[in-house]
């Protein structure tokens, strides 16, 4: 059990992101906001 966890895993190109996957990350993550009210909090997206 201690050899799976020695082991260094390595990052191969399929693992990788694509430019579009961040890119839509990032612009809903700027859209997104959060109205707290009371004791509840909101989520809404600007679309």
């Amino acid at each position: 059990m201690a050899k799976i966890y020695t082991k260094k895993t390595v990052v191969t190109k399929s693992m990788k992101p694509k430019k579009e996957t961040i890119s839509f990350l990032l612009n809903y993550s700027k859209a997104l906001s959060f109205i707290k009210v009371g004791n509840m909090n909101i989520e809404t997206v600007a679309n």
